[in-house]
Parts: structure tokens; C-alpha cells; sequence
């Protein structure tokens, strides 16, 4: 597939939009949490990673098919959110911040030491079946389901949670069913993003998934807007392709990006479309029609 749309579309460009779409993916797992929910979520690259460790192993030692490995990765994700979840979503704010990142460098650190995995040198030989229409074949799913759970009853108990957390479960609201749900579904998204990125890159190694990466996935939420879907969609967008658009200044690449972030964020501090719910653009443009 990704042969034919080449002919169109130059490779180069075709590799940044498979990046876009994966980052998309995980942008909106961690929406769920921290956007949506209001839990500040700090360590979601160590999500990623277990979904790109656990999806790359089955494919390489088991010759699993690619969707049934990138789904393991994801609910091998998906059960350490459970599991982490269970004790810690009963913080919040910093501390919950803090032990989202202790929880990813733990997982860092497992990876460098986990033979399997490569060690530190890394896992290599990983099969490209990761392509452009399968990317964004699951960007869209995964945007229909995200829109569908946000505006159900649970999606509104999460948005309860997060402007009021004790009003909320005076109104009967389970909040921490709620907080695990959400961080749950998150993680499952971040793994997916993670095997996704694996079968794509041909090479691992515990050093992508570093601290910078959650806070690069945590950036692109908080630009776009928190809670918003099609703010997260535009922020993973606007920040996968600035450190590309910045090659030209390379010396100073980081310096005009994290300019562009704090002007930003001092003209929309609640995001550029922090205000914008996916159900508003339809009703909006069904008006117009």
C-alpha cells in the first residue's frame, strides 16, 4: 500500500504522516486521562514501550500475525494501567504525576536489562508492517470510538470528575471506577501507538522511550487543548511536524520550538481548541447546511 501512494507522495513526507497518525493515537490515550479526566499523567512513554516491547517480541519470536501482536502490546499495556491503577489513582495532582514517572522509568530500566528485549543495545529485525493506511485506518477508529465514549454517560462522569472530583461522587459517581477506566483505556491506546511505532521503525531501544517522550505526548494535549479530540488531534500534528519545519535552524531548533510553546500558551492558555468538542463542529456545521 505504501508503495502505491509513494508514487504520489514523497517519501519523506509519507514517513512524517504515519508519525502524525501514531502520535495521534497516543495523544488521545493519554486525553482520556489527563485532559479528560484531569489526572496528570507523566509517564506514558512507558506505556508506549510496553506495547512496542510486547508487539516486536511476539512478531519476532513467535511469527504472530501484525494485528494480533499489536493488540497484545496494547493489552499488555492496558493490564499495567489496571494494575497501576488500582493503587495510585487514588492520588491526584503532583503525586500522581510523580509516581507516573517513577512507573515509566522502572519500565525503562526493566527494558535495559531485559534479554529478550535486546538489553540496552536494543531489539532489531523488527518486520515493517506498520503503512500509511493502516495507521490511519486506526487514527479514524480509534477517533469515532474516543468521540462516542466522551459523549456517553461515562464520558460525561469523566468530564464530572475533572471540574469537581467531590461533586461528582456526591452525584453517585464511582470515581475511582471511573479514574481506572479512563486510565485503562489510555494505556491501551498508548501500547497500540507503541507497537504500531515498533513495526514501523525496524529497531527499539529503551532510550526512546525516555521521560522527553512523555512529555512531548503530554505537550501535544495540553497545545491542543485538554479534554478536546480534535485539539489533540491538531497538536499531535503541529508538534510532530515543528522539530521537521525547524531542520533549516537547526542550531536553534529547540529554542524557536519551545518559543512557539510558551506564545502559544500565553494567547490560548486553555489550548488552541481547548473550547472545541468534536459534537460542536457537527452542530455547527449542520447549521450551515
Amino acid at each position: 500500500m505504501d508503495a502505491f501512494i509513494a508514487q504520489y507522495i514523497d517519501a519523506y513526507y509519507l514517513r512524517i504522516m504515519i508519525f502524525i497518525g501514531i502520535n495521534i493515537i497516543m495523544a488521545l490515550g493519554l486525553n482520556l486521562i489527563t485532559g479528560v479526566t484531569g489526572q496528570l499523567s507523566m509517564g506514558h512513554a512507558g506505556f508506549m514501550s510496553l506495547g512496542a516491547y510486547t508487539a516486536a517480541i511476539i512478531s519476532l519470536h513467535y511469527d504472530a500475525p501484525f494485528f494480533l501482536a499489536i493488540l497484545a502490546g496494547a493489552a499488555m499495556a492496558a493490564s499495567f494501567g489496571f494494575i497501576i491503577g488500582i493503587p495510585t489513582l487514588r492520588l491526584d495532582g503532583d503525586d500522581l504525576a510523580m509516581v507516573t514517572i517513577g512507573f515509566a522509568e522502572i519500565i525503562r530500566v526493566f527494558f535495559l536489562n531485559f534479554e529478550p528485549g535486546g538489553k540496552a543495545v536494543g531489539l532489531s529485525g523488527i518486520p515493517q508492517y506498520t503503512d500509511f493506511a493502516t495507521v490511519w485506518l486506526i487514527v479514524i477508529v480509534v477517533i469515532i470510538l474516543n468521540a462516542k465514549l466522551l459523549y456517553s454517560r461515562v464520558g460525561r462522569s469523566l468530564f464530572a470528575i475533572r471540574e469537581n472530583e467531590i461533586a461528582a461522587q456526591s452525584c453517585g459517581i464511582n470515581t475511582t471506577r471511573m479514574k481506572i477506566l479512563a486510565f485503562t483505556v489510555g494505556s491501551f491506546l498508548g501500547g497500540l501507538g507503541g507497537g504500531l511505532y515498533a513495526h514501523y521503525m525496524y529497531y527499539i531501544n529503551p532510550q526512546d522511550f525516555g521521560f522527553m517522550k512523555s512529555i512531548e505526548i503530554l505537550n501535544m494535549v495540553v497545545l491542543g487543548g485538554m479534554g478536546s479530540i480534535p485539539g489533540t488531534v491538531l497538536g499531535a500534528v503541529i508538534l510532530t511536524l515543528a522539530p521537521e519545519m525547524l531542520r533549516i535552524v537547526a542550531e536553534y531548533r529547540l529554542l524557536f520550538y519551545g518559543g512557539m510553546l510558551v506564545i502559544l500558551m500565553i494567547f490560548r492558555p486553555n489550548g488552541l481548541l481547548g473550547d472545541v468538542r468534536i459534537y460542536d463542529l457537527k452542530k455547527r456545521w449542520g447549521k450551515k447546511r
